[in-house]
Order: structure tokens, then C-alpha cells, then sequence
């Protein structure tokens, strides 16, 4: 019986250790690269379009075979590195 009771205090315990982490993290700050990675990838979907328009007159690049769909994969790198922003500490 004392043992099962040592087993019970020790759930208690982790189970609070536990909650205690969970608070840590969600007060902890953002590793080093993740404000690099969020405003790279804002700055290369805005490159992106700006190259497109700058060249849509002759070489369409980025990648040519995409043609109008290089919008969208701008406005979707500058997207994800909005997505990323609620998270910035």
C-alpha cells in the first residue's frame, strides 16, 4: 500500500512539473532564428514580385513556366512570414 501511494505523489508531481514547463515555453523567447526567418521570407515573396513585374516585359522571371502564378508564390512566401508573426516574441 505505501507504495502505491509513493506512485500517486509522484504522478502528482510530474503532472505539475509538466504545467510548470508549459508555462516556461510559452514565456520563453523565440530562438534566434525564427524573427530572421519571418522577415525573410516577408522580403523574398516581396522580391519575388517585384522581379516578376520588373521583367514581365521580357524575360519573366522567376521561373518563367509559371507566368501570372508567380503572384501567388510571392503573396504566398510574404503570407507565411505574416502567419509567423503571432508567434514573435
Amino acid at each position: 500500500m505505501a507504495r502505491a501511494g509513493k506512485e500517486v505523489s509522484n504522478s502528482k508531481s510530474t503532472s505539475v512539473d509538466r504545467a510548470n514547463a508549459a508555462e516556461l515555453r510559452k514565456d520563453a523567447p523565440n530562438p534566434v532564428w525564427f524573427k530572421p526567418l519571418m522577415f525573410g521570407f516577408m522580403l523574398l515573396g516581396l522580391i519575388w514580385i517585384v522581379l516578376y513585374y520588373v521583367t514581365s516585359g521580357g524575360a519573366e522571371l522567376p521561373i518563367p513556366q509559371l507566368g501570372q502564378a508567380n503572384i501567388f508564390v510571392g503573396f504566398g512566401l510574404v503570407l507565411v512570414g505574416f502567419m509567423m508573426t503571432p508567434w514573435w516574441k
